[in-house]
């Protein structure tokens, strides 16, 4: 629900605001599955809503960070194609396959969330980008791609929330 309020933030430069709002959607984003699985409200349906918010979070948060501070963005275009490519990849198998994304919540997609959260953080509060952070994010978020695009050629039905591709191999040995 904020993601439309983020772009218009960014959009009119109001970048001050931009950055608490993004703060507290990365925080609730957290948190939500904490609470969907300890009042045992979890769905399907939830599952992919959550998946696509943290897809428009993190492109809201590119908005602003092409707005703010462009350079950065440019220098560091490769990892970011890189990105981009294994993302289109791992949806489009997964549309072919499943007739929409995945909603996998690995645990490597979990850390991916947090260290991309940090780093986004990081970029709107300092002065100054954590290339050793963005890197971190980079190669983990990476991982993260391969894995689910995997799991999608793995698992034969449209299935949420899936540990990971050692979980999925020892639960399949049982």
């Amino acid at each position: 629900m904020a993601v439309p309020f983020l772009v218009y933030l960014a959009l009119t430069h109001q970048f001050d605001i931009f950055k608490w709002l993004l703060t507290v959607s990365f925080f609730t984003d957290a948190i939500d599955g904490y609470f969907a699985r300890k009042y045992k409200i979890e769905s399907a349906l939830g599952a992919r809503i959550d998946s696509i918010a943290d897809d428009l979070t993190i492109a809201a948060a590119i908005v602003g960070m092409y707005l703010l501070y462009r350079a950065f963005l440019l220098k560091e275009i490769v990892p970011i194609i890189i990105l981009l490519v294994l993302y289109f990849l791992q949806n489009t198998v997964a549309f072919i396959k499943y007739g929409r994304m995945t909603s996998f919540h690995t645990y490597i997609a979990k850390i991916a969330a947090v260290l991309q959260g940090l780093f986004v953080m990081a970029f709107f509060f300092l002065p100054h980008p954590i290339y050793w952070l963005f890197y971190l994010a980079f190669v983990v978020t990476a991982i993260d791609l391969v894995e689910e695009t995997i799991l999608v050629f793995l698992i034969p039905r449209f299935k949420t929330d899936v540990k990971g591709l050692y979980w999925l191999k020892a639960h399949r040995s049982n």
